[in-house]
Formats: structure tokens, C-alpha cells, sequence
């Protein structure tokens, strides 16, 4: 028999469960439910303007594992040298060695965040701290950063936030708040692999990730976006000790990875495009090479193409999503050259049909034999990725075309176009005026009215 006090917390707990079950459901629901804050969808559509005008952003993984790339003790392995600590379970003393070995004597942020801006690029998204623990940042937290545990002695976060205000580039953090192979207490996926990293995981996020992130959002001016990753063993307790420090950067916006059923504000899917884009905001993040950070030995055949990546940003965009494509610099701080080489290739595209990328929403065509295409009110931008000879069809189109012309062709001149039981014909020239992706825009009457039978 219970006496009356032990009934009254049998209830106590019964509803606490039931009110942290329905908080998580809450959580996990589209939007408005998944939404972190509360707002307004009028209000949440304001804070993601930014970020859905951008559409195309820099990730930057850099880090301690930068000196040892694809190698330790001499041998090559085929593992991403973000994850070499974890595939080979090298010990935390071991590891933290590298740290002596890293000296970035050429880093120049400038350079970093010109590159960004000569791509066309919108925001930045920084390593902050990766799972291997080390902090890409002036931490008083640990001593365990790039300030005080290596001969470089500088903070390169404060030169990056400094050269993203002078060029307009929005500036967000990439944090590992789970997973830490360093510090005591931090998650592990797989389990952890060394007596050094056992301890208490909420007490890890208590003393080791919310100052952290506190400095973070405190210490180096505007903060867009919060990029959490891997939420190994993150629970609603964990994730809410995090939680209300985004509100040291009000318009701050966040992705789905802090765990706990905090859905964020956008989804991340990783090295691939969804088939048919997702029913809410997301990012592809994609790498130009196969790994996330620095390889000393990656094979050229490794590296996607310029014409590769145009492809992807396209295909991303007609979805409706972002694409974050990374670099990965080297021990010296450098990013290599055939990445900036892509880059700069990518940048000039961009400057001439930047226009057919920026602010634009997905297709309304649910598929295209020879490209992609985005719109904007009145305008759409085809894509063309494999130029016909003489004319290209545009399936299932029923709007009348009061223009159409080449994105390319600062005169605008008229291209014309006819009208078809199929869609709308548009006459080209003999040769593609991009040899990667050419975009023809169709300047239209009303909203775009497809006609999707045979066109699936």
C-alpha cells in the first residue's frame, strides 16, 4: 500500500514523463512544432530570409587532424582524416601530440574569405571544435586550442570574423557539442576507446561545451547559424543546457544535429542531394574532394570536377535547398589549389548567373530530360546541362512567354519561342554559351501552370 507521499510522486513522475514525452513529439512534428523558438511562422519566415536568399555557403574543416591528413606512423589509410582518431582508436595522448606539430605560419583569413566571396558564396561556416576536442578558438575553457596548445599562438577565428564583416559574408560555427575524444566525458560513436575520455557526459556538456559555445556567441561579434554535429548519446536534458544561449545571438538559426528532438531550423543531409528536395528548409553539405579535412595523398581522381560541382549547387537549388561545399586547408593554414581553382571557376559562372541561384525556389517541373530550373515571381531560369541542337523543349509549360532569352547575353536579345501541345519550344544557338551549365530564362505570364502527365 503507498502511502499518500509516495502516490503523490509516483504521479509526479508519471506526469513528468508524460510531459517530457509530449515536449519531444512536440519537437519532432513539422513546422511550426520543430521550430526551437517561440515565433510566429511570419516571424521564423524572417529570420530564414538570409539565409534562403544566400543559397550557396563555404564549409571549412580544419584543425590538428589537418597535420596528419590520410597518414599515421607512415601508413595511408582510406579514412576520412576527421574520423583517423576514432578508425584506428589512437589514444588520447597520442593524438594530443599533434598539436605540437601545428603551426600554420601561412593562414590568412582574408585570403579564406575572399575566395568565399569571389565564388559567390553568402555565409561561412567554420570548425570550431570537431570531435577530436581541439578548439579552433581563443577557449579559456581548455587549454586543449589552437591559442595555447601549439606554436601558432594566434586565434584565426577572430581574423575569420573580422574578414567576414569587411567583405558582407555571414559567419556561423561548425561545434562537435557530443562528441568529444578528448575531454572526459565527451561521447564517442562506437563507444569510447581510452580510459582518459571516461566521465560523466552531462557534466562534460556543463563544463566543457556550454562555456564553450557561450564564448562562441559572446566574443566575436555576429553569429548566423549554429551547426551542431553528431548528437551521440544527446538526450532533451543534454540539448537544453545549450538551448538558451542562442539567445546571445537573437537572429541566430540552427540545424537539426544538436540532438535531443530539437528539430532546428533546417536539415543537413550529408554528401548527397535528396531526389526530390525536402518538405522543409535544408542543406546539402557536400565535399570537393572525399574527405572533410586536409589529405596529403588524394588522388586527382578524387576531386569533383568544376563542372561536377555546378551541377550539384544547380541541382540543390532547383530542389529548394542550400550547398555548403567544403575546404579542407592544409597544416600551413593554406587552402590547396585545386580547390581554390574550382572555386574561382565556380565565381566567375556565378557572376554572370548568380541571378538563376540567389533567392530563387525550386522547379516546378518535376523533371527535366537535359538540365534543371529555378524561379522567382514571373521568371523562369532552365538550366541547361546537355545543350540540344536547334531547340530546347520545356515539358508540360502553358504560360504564355512574353520573353525569353540567354542569362549570358547582356543585351537580353529575344530568343523565340513557340507554343506546343507538349509545352514551349524555345529556339538556341548552334553553340552552348557555357560549357559547363547555360541558362536560358523564360520571363512568363502568371504563375508557372505545368502540366506533369508524361513528364514524371
Amino acid at each position: 500500500m503507498f502511502s499518500f507521499f509516495s502516490r503523490c510522486v509516483v504521479v509526479g513522475l508519471m506526469m513528468s514523463a508524460l510531459t517530457v514525452h509530449a515536449k519531444d513529439e512536440k519537437r519532432s512534428t513539422p513546422f511550426p512544432q520543430h521550430n526551437w523558438r517561440s515565433e510566429t511562422k511570419e516571424q521564423h519566415d524572417q529570420r530564414m530570409a538570409w539565409w534562403r536568399e544566400a543559397r550557396f555557403g563555404m564549409f571549412i574543416h580544419w584543425g590538428i587532424y589537418s597535420v596528419h591528413g590520410d597518414v599515421w606512423n607512415g601508413k595511408r589509410y582510406k579514412s576520412n582524416s576527421v574520423w583517423l582518431p576514432r578508425t584506428l582508436n589512437i589514444s588520447v595522448e597520442d593524438y594530443a601530440k599533434l598539436a605540437d606539430k601545428f603551426n600554420p605560419v601561412k593562414f590568412d583569413a582574408e585570403a579564406w574569405v575572399s575566395l568565399a566571396d569571389e565564388a559567390g558564396m553568402k555565409y561561412l561556416i567554420y570548425n570550431t571544435k570537431q570531435h577530436d576536442g581541439f578548439a579552433m578558438f581563443g577557449t579559456k575553457v581548455s587549454p586543449f586550442n589552437i591559442v595555447d596548445a601549439t606554436p601558432f599562438n594566434r586565434d584565426p577565428l577572430k581574423e575569420v570574423a573580422a574578414a567576414c564583416q569587411r567583405h558582407g559574408i555571414k559567419l556561423g560555427y561548425h561545434y562537435s557539442q557530443a562528441q568529444d575524444w578528448h575531454h572526459p566525458g565527451g561521447a564517442a560513436a562506437g563507444g569510447r576507446w581510452d580510459k582518459a575520455q571516461e566521465g560523466d557526459m552531462t557534466e562534460y556538456i556543463k563544463k566543457i561545451a556550454v562555456p564553450q559555445v557561450r564564448e562562441l556567441l559572446t566574443n566575436y561579434g555576429p553569429v548566423a547559424v549554429m551547426w551542431w554535429d553528431t548528437p551521440v548519446d544527446m538526450t532533451p536534458e543534454r540539448a537544453e543546457l545549450l538551448l538558451p544561449l542562442m539567445n546571445l545571438q537573437p537572429g541566430i538559426i540552427m540545424n537539426n544535429r544538436l540532438g535531443g528532438g530539437y528539430g532546428g531550423d533546417f536539415a543537413t543531409p550529408e554528401q548527397e542531394i535528396p531526389a526530390t528536395g525536402l518538405d522543409r528548409d535544408w542543406e546539402t553539405c557536400m565535399t570537393i574532394s572525399d574527405d572533410w579535412g586536409y589529405h596529403h595523398t588524394t588522388d586527382a581522381k578524387d576531386w569533383k570536377s568544376t563542372k561536377t560541382l555546378l551541377h550539384m549547387l544547380v541541382d540543390t537549388v532547383s530542389k529548394g535547398g542550400n550547398f555548403l561545399l567544403n575546404v579542407g586547408p592544409d597544416p600551413e593554414g593554406v587552402i590547396p589549389p585545386n580547390n581554390v581553382a574550382r572555386l574561382k571557376e565556380i565565381g566567375r559562372w556565378m557572376k554572370v548567373n548568380g541571378e538563376s541561384i540567389y533567392g530563387t525556389t525550386a522547379s516546378p517541373f518535376p523533371k527535366l530530360d537535359w538540365g534543371r530550373a529555378t524561379q522567382k515571381p514571373g521568371t523562369l531560369f532552365l538550366h541547361v546541362f546537355d545543350w540540344p541542337k536547334g531547340e530546347l523543349i520545356v515539358p508540360g509549360l502553358k504560360n504564355k512567354v512574353a520573353k525569353a532569352y540567354l542569362l549570358s547575353d547582356p543585351q537580353r536579345s529575344p530568343l523565340a519561342t513557340t507554343a506546343r501541345p507538349d509545352g514551349v519550344a524555345v529556339q538556341l544557338p548552334a553553340d552552348a554559351p557555357d560549357e559547363n551549365v547555360s541558362v536560358v530564362v523564360l520571363e512568363i505570364e502568371g504563375k508557372p501552370d505545368v502540366d506533369a502527365s508524361g513528364n514524371q
